[in-house]
């Protein structure tokens, strides 16, 4: 058992009063918060304490793709390189990798992550038993004739990750559409209805050619069907956005984490949230200026009163996962947003969308959500280290 303070405390909603001590177990359980009459029997530690970071989307599996795609491409050219470097790398460094960037998400604060797997390579990271992991088991697959296979595939790695076994750590998993212009309407029925409130997250609008192709079957995803040898001769667009139309084919039981939303509007938005009552909108803002070279409209967000999330996506696409770095990101660009705003995103909100917030995401009694010292965070290189 230990006293620990710091000069700022961020419970996971907001600041608590100066002074607050926090009483916490050798396993990390918090027993209670005091006030100053335990102050002779606290560590005091500088700067800010926290709770661990919740990484809401991230690709383990990517990792050795790290610096091999450039910035800039736009979403469309970006996907287009990634099976062209398929065979470039062995089992083993892909296996080396994935390990390093599970090191890297624990060195940097993260307790628990949504991790975006199309086969059972991060079984071993996940046996690891040091994160709590939501594996959501991508789908993909345009066309509706071969909707059952496809999604029969899925349902092996998704029960392959279900029959593990660990004691200490939440190890859950789902079945979700990867992206609107890669999964068919046949088969987004059937991801609905194979788990009843199973938690859907969606890379949503991460491209305008996204809505594009929707609303007129023009832009550079039809480049993109035709490079995977996809016939998308049948598709008819709905002349609307991409949400506004997938938005019908998924149940309102379902809790959503839409994903990276760097061309969502506002009507996109009314839809969804009168639609999902359990939305979370997932930013990765240092992915999108890694390929498209711009950022969601967060203004725009906090204007609807959105529950906002964040996620680091892969090293393809980024320089790092580091859920501090994206906060700063956010911060540069949005510098009216304050840092109690912006750690809620990155701890509560997060355990709320991947439904962890039971154990993880706040200080409160009772809870486990690690500890994590945050130094200088108006600096350009704010140190961050684990304290529980």
């Amino acid at each position: 058992m230990a006293f620990i303070t710091a000069e700022k405390i961020h419970d996971g909603y907001k600041w608590l009063p100066e002074g607050t001590i926090i009483e916490i177990a050798d396993d990390g359980t918090i027993i209670a918060l005091h006030g100053a009459e335990k102050k002779d029997e606290a560590t005091v530690y500088e700067g800010v304490l926290v709770p661990g970071f919740v990484n809401a989307h991230c690709h383990l599996e990517l990792s050795h793709m790290k610096g091999v795609i450039p910035e800039g491409l736009g979403l469309i050219p970006f996907l287009k390189h990634i099976p062209l470097h398929r065979n470039d790398f062995s089992d083993e460094q892909k296996k080396e990798a994935r390990r390093k960037a599970y090191d890297e998400l624990l060195n940097n604060g993260v307790v628990a992550v949504g991790d975006i797997s199309n086969v059972n390579d991060t079984e071993d990271l996940r046996a690891l038993d040091k994160l709590h992991i939501h594996t959501f088991v991508e789908a993909i697959g345009f066309t509706d004739v071969h909707a059952q296979k496809h999604f029969d595939n899925c349902v092996k790695v998704h029960d392959h990750f279900a029959a593990q076994k660990i004691s200490e750590k939440i190890l859950r998993q789902s079945i979700v559409p990867h992206t609107p212009y890669t999964v068919s309407r046949a088969l987004f029925t059937l991801i609905d209805q194979h788990k009843n409130n199973a938690i859907i997250s969606i890379h949503n609008q991460e491209s305008e050619s996204e809505n594009t192709y929707y609303k007129n079957k023009q832009g550079s995803v039809p480049e993109l069907l035709h490079l995977f040898n996809i016939d998308d001769s049948f598709f008819e667009p709905s002349v609307d956005s991409s949400l506004r139309t997938y938005a019908d084919w998924i149940s309102p039981k379902h809790p959503m984490i839409f994903v990276h939303n760097t061309f969502t509007k506002e009507a996109d938005i009314n839809i969804a949230q009168h639609r999902f009552p359990d939305a979370y909108w997932c930013l990765c803002p240092n992915a999108n200026l890694y390929i498209e070279e711009c950022l969601p409209n967060i203004d725009l967000f906090m204007k609807e009163g959105l529950n906002i999330c964040i996620g680091t996506d892969s090293l393809s696409s980024n320089h790092q996962l580091s859920i501090l770095a994206e906060l700063q990101t956010i911060k540069e660009h949005f510098p009216q947003l304050s840092w109690e705003t912006l750690i809620n995103w990155a701890t509560i909100n997060g355990a709320r969308a991947l439904q962890m917030n039971d154990i993880v995401g706040s200080i409160e009694t009772g809870k486990k959500p690690g500890i994590v010292q945050l130094c200088g965070l108006d600096n350009k290189t704010p140190m961050i280290s684990r304290v529980f």
